[in-house]
């Protein structure tokens, strides 16, 4: 029987199956990753506006110069103006660029209050970073909880979908279309728990419990890895979340929880903190 729920967890949980890589970055990417959440999409779509705007600006300021240099030269220009002041240009030159920061101002404060905000959350998952893996809860589905590590290079399987430096050997499975309450924090310094295709990036802070959400659209396997600074071994903590069906993500909750359940990690540290 646990064979068999093993299975199904397997099945659910691994991209040989039936899930794609979804969120990884690619060779030769110039643009950010694919958006597979609403925060995601709201993000990409400020990151577009953005360059819509600072393009204008560059355009704008190279032609102001080109015109400059041909217009002003000591050969076109030989006997040069003697004024120092333009109250008009000076008022746009001062209106404008405040005009622009308005525009930039208004959906950057919004965007940053939808992605702080969880929305009726169905379920949590609370992160810890250590130095250098991450431990995982599952508060909501009976103490549900496990550490997950970098593959090494040596034993990356690509036909299991495998990526180096991304793949780890417990997996963080995730229901599609629920929102999901994410909480971080650290037992040793700083780290950021971040995956770029759910629009995600919060830090992990010592002594302090920080919120964010995602909800993702589509099943398939997300990468993410540290962004915060945190060791020598920063870059060997990747993160990789298997998004599935709620289906699917109930039968491997039934092999989480003989697999998983029982003391934390976290609380395990703090008891062998105490008996210290």
């Amino acid at each position: 029987m646990k064979f068999a729920l093993f299975t199904l967890a397997t099945m659910a949980a691994n991209p040989v199956f039936a899930q794609d890589i979804a969120g990884q970055p690619h060779p030769w990417q110039i643009n950010l990753q694919e958006a597979f959440s609403p925060s995601a999409r709201h993000i990409n779509d400020f990151h577009d506006m953005m360059i819509y705007i600072i393009t204008a600006i560059c355009v704008f300021v190279l032609a102001l110069l080109i015109w400059v240099v041909i217009r002003y030269n000591a050969k076109a220009n030989p006997t040069p103006a003697k004024f120092t002041h333009n109250v008009m240009i000076e008022i746009i030159w001062t209106v404008v660029p405040v005009l622009i920061l308005i525009v930039i101002a208004i959906p950057s404060i919004k965007l940053l209050y939808y992605t702080d905000q969880v929305a009726e959350p169905e379920m949590t998952i609370k992160i810890t970073g250590r130095q250098w893996y991450w431990d995982y809860e599952y508060p909501d589905h009976e103490g549900i909880a496990f550490s997950s590590y970098m593959i090494a290079d040596a034993d990356i399987d690509a036909s299991k979908g495998e990526v180096r430096l991304l793949s780890t050997d417990t997996k963080v499975v995730l229901p599609i279309d629920t929102n999901i309450a994410i909480q971080t924090t650290a037992g040793d310094v700083i780290h950021a728990w971040a995956i770029p295709a759910l629009g995600v990036k919060i830090d992990a802070i010592p002594g302090r419990l920080n919120e964010t959400w995602v909800r993702i659209e589509k099943p398939g396997v997300y990468f993410g890895q540290c962004s915060e600074l945190c060791g020598k071994d920063h870059t060997y903590m990747p993160i990789e979340i298997h998004a599935v069906t709620k289906e699917e993500f109930e039968n491997w909750l039934t092999f989480a929880k003989e697999e998983y359940a029982g003391i934390s990690p976290s609380t395990i540290l703090q008891m062998a903190n105490l008996h210290n």
